[in-house]
């Protein structure tokens, strides 16, 4: 497992380059975000889904979320309607992953109900870089075992899964806290699929 080393406020491309390298090549790679440490593969290959999944002995029954670089590379993970991107536009970057109805680039493995994946643009520069560094949108599961504690710290993924993990980008410590919240807009108005770091009453305020 490699620790590669990373200034968290700008990051260097060699460095997210290398990382990218190893997801490409079907490799698990832990890096933090503006809310907890999570696990990058690509999306688009069911090897290193799979590998995942074991890594977090996580429910196959279970969607995992994704991070894009950019609204532009969002959209090429899923079909956003105008009412999804205008609440991208209001929350991005930041704790607000939005479900759309999955591209078909994305792994069957990993998409959730009516297959749908929940994507957002992280404000930290080192997911959105990794995920543009890729070419394609990371996954963003949280960097742990199914219902341990999340990490916050490289030094708590390593611990956690050092076993499972190609590499982890060790940027210091994440904020911590609540994880992004999810929400989802339906023609029966928008739904709350997790309660998370952005509170439901702002995204109900936008929406109204």
């Amino acid at each position: 497992m490699r620790i590669l080393k990373i200034d968290p406020h700008t990051p260097d491309s060699t460095t997210l380059s290398e990382a990218a390298t190893i997801i490409a090549g079907g490799g698990i790679v832990a890096y933090p975000t503006d809310t907890l440490y999570g696990l990058a593969v690509d999306p688009r290959n069911d090897a290193a889904v799979e590998r995942l999944y074991r890594a977090k002995e996580r429910d196959s029954s279970l969607a995992v979320p994704l991070i894009a670089g950019s609204l532009e590379q969002a959209m090429a993970s899923g079909t956003f309607t105008d009412a999804d991107v205008r609440l991208a536009r209001a929350f991005w970057p930041g704790p607000l992953s939005i479900v759309v109805p999955a591209s078909a680039i994305v792994s069957a493995r990993l998409v959730g109900p009516g297959a749908t994946v929940a994507v957002r643009v992280p404000a930290h520069p080192v997911g959105r870089g990794l995920a543009l560094a890729l070419g394609c949108a990371i996954t963003s599961t949280s960097a742990n075992r199914s219902g341990m504690t999340a990490a916050t710290s490289a030094n708590e993924t390593a611990a956690a899964l050092a076993d499972h993990l190609d590499a982890v980008i060790d940027a210091g410590a994440s904020p911590g806290g609540a994880p992004s919240t999810i929400v989802q807009l339906t023609r029966d108005g928008p739904r709350l699929l997790r309660a998370g770091a952005i509170s439901w009453e702002r995204v109900l305020k936008f929406v109204e």
